[in-house]
């Protein structure tokens, strides 16, 4: 997949005739290097992939925390990054996967900081769950939503 491409598959389209159970819908996208276009692209691709999911109000919160994950991936490294959310029976899942080990650091911002420092803070008070995985080269920052809840 090219950079800034994205793939959205919805169940229907991932089960194929021999009877293969369907995927969760999910969507897929690389992002580029430091091209913030790339934060309102994502908030479209995911607003159409959750488009039938969730109680009212779950997937403005889910735009918002994507859109803060994918910030932070591209203003704190200089890598390319990786955006993938599924939705399966249990709820939202979205990570954004980077390539720079190093761990983000949440911190209660000041409040002469302006807007700075606050997507962290912001996902740790609306996600169900959230967290940080390492991987061979890089890490994912992730969160999770569950439908039934709110």
């Amino acid at each position: 997949m090219a950079i800034g491409a994205s793939s959205v598959k919805a169940v229907e389209d991932t089960a194929d005739s021999a009877g293969e159970p369907a995927q969760p819908p999910q969507l897929r996208r690389r992002l580029g290097r430091a091209d913030l276009r790339a934060v309102p692209e994502a908030r479209r691709a995911l607003r159409e992939l959750l488009r039938h999911w969730g109680r009212p109000g779950r997937s403005e919160i889910a735009e918002l925390l994507t859109s803060e994950l994918v910030t932070n991936a591209l203003v704190h490294t200089d890598h390319d990054a990786v955006l993938t959310a599924t939705v399966g029976p249990r709820g939202l899942r979205v990570e954004v996967r980077d390539f720079v080990a190093r761990r983000p650091r949440l911190h209660v911002p000041d409040a002469d900081d302006g807007t700075h420092g606050r997507g962290l803070v912001l996902v740790q008070s609306l996600a169900d769950a959230w967290g940080v995985s390492a991987h061979g080269v890089g890490k994912s920052v992730w969160f999770e939503l569950g439908s039934d809840t709110i």
